[in-house]
């Protein structure tokens, strides 16, 4: 093998939730642009939101015996046996952003506790004792069952325990879906008329809880809060806009870069499944207004 082509003859695997988004499009664009030189292949199979197409592709895939599969779990159990079996044939599993039930040889993603709790402080910032506002916070969770929807929650639970400062005064799921945010949103903006914030589980969802903030209050202020992986028109641009007030990131770029590493170890050190666990934790950082800056965002067309 060539020196500097460390990875030829190698192939990765890619499954995500879908193409299509900031968040995978940056991780494939990213890798392609740093790993294809070095000789790797890269493949995708996308399952566009449909977890019983992602299954069959991970079928697919163990059968063909690819170097190593990269997955983003649409939920903690839909994959784990189909995880645990590529592992048990040999093909070590790398995770991404939100975990199987299922632990593989490695896993690369956000803090999701680390950002529930940021996401919770924020609101208590801006809503508790001495705000002068209600203290009534809405949160707009993504599937119950995502990893990180479980994780997040963990960490807003433990940001508000022991507080009455603080009324949830709604928790539901939008599965991912701006249009069931807006919907839920605009029925708790009805319901209770002096709501201080909304917490949306995730960017690209969080548009729909904006818009229904929009047409309800206009310029009267209902704090949003939400998170994502840093791309400049899902983040920056919002922020800029007003359209979300505090963002709480994992960034991409970030990621992806630490993806490359470990794709890299594995691949060059034959790191077999059963062996070294190598886990990844994405910091987390916020992102306001106040602190917003040219390169706070990174853009996926410098990628593509």
């Amino acid at each position: 093998m060539a020196d500097d082509k460390p990875l030829a003859g190698k192939t990765l695997a890619f499954v995500p939730t879908s193409l299509g988004y900031d968040l995978t499009d940056g991780w494939y664009n990213m890798l392609k642009k740093e790993l294809e030189p070095e000789g790797l292949n890269i493949i995708v199979r996308d399952p566009n939101w449909s977890t019983a197409t992602g299954a069959q592709a991970l079928v697919s895939l163990i059968s063909q015996k690819p170097d190593l599969l990269m997955v983003q779990n649409p939920d903690v159990q839909s994959y784990a046996r189909l995880l645990r079996r590529a592992e048990g044939e040999g093909i070590p599993v790398l995770q991404i952003n939100m975990r199987s039930s299922v632990e593989t040889t490695a896993f690369v993603g956000a803090d999701w506790v680390g950002i529930g709790r940021a996401m919770a402080e924020s609101a208590i910032e801006s809503c508790g004792e001495g705000s002068g506002q209600s203290g009534k916070v809405s949160l707009v969770q993504g599937p119950l069952t995502s990893a990180s929807s479980v994780y997040q929650m963990e960490g807003i639970n433990a940001a508000l325990e022991g507080r009455e400062d603080i009324t949830v005064v709604s928790s539901q799921a939008a599965n991912w879906d701006p249009s069931q945010a807006r919907a839920i949103t605009d029925t708790v903006l009805k319901q209770h008329n002096d709501l201080c914030a909304v917490i949306d589980f995730w960017d690209g969802q969080a548009v729909g809880s904006a818009a229904a903030i929009r047409r309800q209050r206009g310029d009267n202020k209902v704090l949003l809060i939400t998170n994502g992986g840093t791309e400049q028109t899902a983040a920056c641009d919002n922020i800029a806009n007003g359209t979300f007030d505090k963002y709480m990131t994992y960034n991409v770029r970030e990621q992806s870069t630490d993806i490359a590493e470990l794709v890299r170890k594995i691949l060059t050190e034959d790191i077999r499944p059963g062996g070294e666990r190598l886990d990844r934790m994405t910091a987390v950082n916020v992102i306001d207004a106040d602190n917003l800056t040219e390169n706070s965002c990174w853009k996926l067309s410098d990628y593509k």
